[in-house]
């Protein structure tokens, strides 16, 4: 029986692999025209990154994708990065950094997996069906073999999933617990059964938060597919722009990266827009899934009561129980959130450490923080706004 032999290579960009190739592996279930389940491991969402300079030379994220093939025939494929800062990751180890460096180390270079300014749960270790196990060892191997080779401090796979946590620290990799809060649809056939689930003070305060919004004098779009134009990117670009240069001093898409939006995304996005006298004054962008929506970015020229937590909360709510999503993931921080309606979730990472003291020291940090994290999602989770016994009207 001949032996089976999986070759890694690493790709310095999208354009090296065919985007069926690609995609075999990153969403296999939408072979036949539906959404994929996790929108940004596409190609084309990975290649929009690169395509519009979002990420490359000069932004600290150099590509470095890697691929497994057996007999020439991609099995496995990972976005991957060379990483010359901490930043756009959500799942942060500057502490370490700092610390290593101190010590006389180099940190930077360091290997990502992950999926570039985005807090998103999903696969990082792409495989075709079938070949899960293998594909995913395979590149596994691959990363630490790369990292060791060229002498990097660490490989990070970031916001991979609770499957892929369990299975890389089978494999030595040392895991880390982090939270979100998320939205999760129980069956609502409407924003108001929501409601109903929600103590009565939690109810009344989404209530009024909602009429506040909505009467900032203008109106509020659902925008995604042929709806939306180059102009609405503009708006958007406006917003984006001024959100980014208050949290992370520039932003870090560019322009062309919604221009890459429009002509290839346009089926993948949801923005909801408000306008006022016919102008946009606000906007939040979201990326559609099978089952999940995910909120991204928000951005205002105006301010206005509680318009942040409509276009950014409710509509997303109320978008996904119209269109049976079964969740909502509303992006990085939040305890804000809790009160309506996300509940603390578990977010997991990956992490090889190269020097073997600092790997302790590391190992040490992640159960301890663990313990912490999840101690908070349990306490959060019962402080949460849902109804816990019937109450009167």
């Amino acid at each position: 029986m001949r032996e089976t032999r999986i070759e890694i290579s690493m790709l310095a960009g999208l354009s090296e692999i065919a985007p069926a190739e690609w995609d075999a592996c990153a969403c296999p279930e939408a072979a036949d025209g539906g959404q994929p389940r996790d929108p940004f491991t596409t190609w084309r969402f990975l290649h929009a990154l690169e395509a519009s300079g979002s990420v490359g030379p000069g932004t600290g994220w150099q590509p470095r994708h890697l691929v497994a093939r057996i007999d020439g025939e991609v099995i496995a494929v990972a976005p991957c990065y060379a990483k010359a800062h901490s930043q756009g990751e959500y799942i942060f180890d500057h502490g370490w950094a700092h610390a290593y460096e101190n010590a006389g180390g180099r940190y930077y270079p360091k290997l990502q997996i992950a999926v570039p300014f985005t807090p998103a749960t999903g696969r990082r270790f792409l495989t075709r069906p079938g070949l899960e196990d293998t594909g995913r060892a395979a590149l596994v191997q691959g990363a630490v073999q790369v990292a060791a080779k060229n002498g990097l401090s660490s490989v990070h796979v970031t916001f991979c999933t609770a499957g892929e946590a369990e299975a890389g620290t089978r494999m030595g990799l040392l895991p880390r617990i982090t939270e979100q809060f998320h939205w999760e649809n129980r069956g609502y056939g409407s924003f108001d059964d929501f409601l109903a689930a929600l103590s009565s003070r939690k109810r009344k305060n989404i209530r009024k938060e909602r009429a506040t919004a909505q009467g900032f004098g203008g109106r509020i779009l659902a925008l995604t597919g042929d709806d939306l134009r180059p102009e609405h990117w503009d708006a958007f670009w406006r917003f984006y722009q001024d959100t980014g240069a208050r949290k992370w001093g520039r932003p870090y898409l560019t322009r062309a990266f919604f221009d890459e939006l429009q002509a290839h995304l346009r089926d993948d996005v949801l923005l909801f827009l408000a306008e006022r006298d016919g102008r946009p004054v606000a906007g939040a962008l979201n990326f559609i899934g099978r089952d999940t929506l995910y909120g991204r970015y928000w951005g205002c020229v105006e301010d206005h009561s509680c318009l942040h937590f409509e276009l950014c909360y409710y509509q997303a709510i109320d978008w996904a129980i119209a269109h049976g999503l079964r969740r909502v993931e509303a992006g990085a921080q939040g305890p804000h959130k809790l009160a309506r309606g996300y509940l603390p979730v578990a977010c997991h990472s990956l992490h090889w450490i190269a020097d073997p003291g600092f790997r302790r020291a590391v190992e040490q940090y992640l159960a301890a923080e663990a313990e912490a994290v999840e101690e908070e999602i349990e306490v959060l989770t019962d402080y949460g706004p849902f109804r816990k016994v019937k109450e009167e009207e």
